[in-house]
């Protein structure tokens, strides 16, 4: 996985926008692209680092129960989301694209679904 992240994240043209990753025994990943397609375009390159590592790992492990995987994709249409950080660091969607104040009209839920530039926030 470490050597995916190096490739996306060395490729800006590739989509990937940024990574929140908690590991230990139970590890787990959120992943930021622009779009599904430009993530489905990475995972199924064969010039790139996923899909032949796919390959090995479904060679080796497959499903004979020694590691788990837990992969969700959402689509989440531009302007049709919100993220609210108090008091802390940058994090998740707004790590991967950038933060905006609530303030005036975005101080409330419905002004920040509605706010004019927020199909525009990245």
């Amino acid at each position: 996985m470490a050597r995916m992240l190096r490739e996306i994240e060395a490729d800006p043209g590739a989509g990937f926008l940024g990574v929140e990753a908690w590991p230990g025994r139970t590890t787990m990943m959120v992943q930021y692209w622009r779009s599904f397609e430009a993530l489905e375009r990475y995972a199924t390159d064969p010039a790139r680092v996923h899909r032949p590592a796919w390959a090995a790992f479904n060679r080796a492990i497959g499903s004979n129960g020694d590691v788990g995987i837990w992969h969700e994709t959402y689509r989440v249409r531009p302007g049709d989301y919100e993220c609210v950080y108090n008091n802390m660091p940058l994090f998740g969607l707004a790590k991967a694209t950038r933060a905006v104040p609530a303030t005036g009209r975005r101080e409330f839920a419905p002004g920040r679904m509605t706010a004019p530039d927020a199909a525009r926030a990245r």
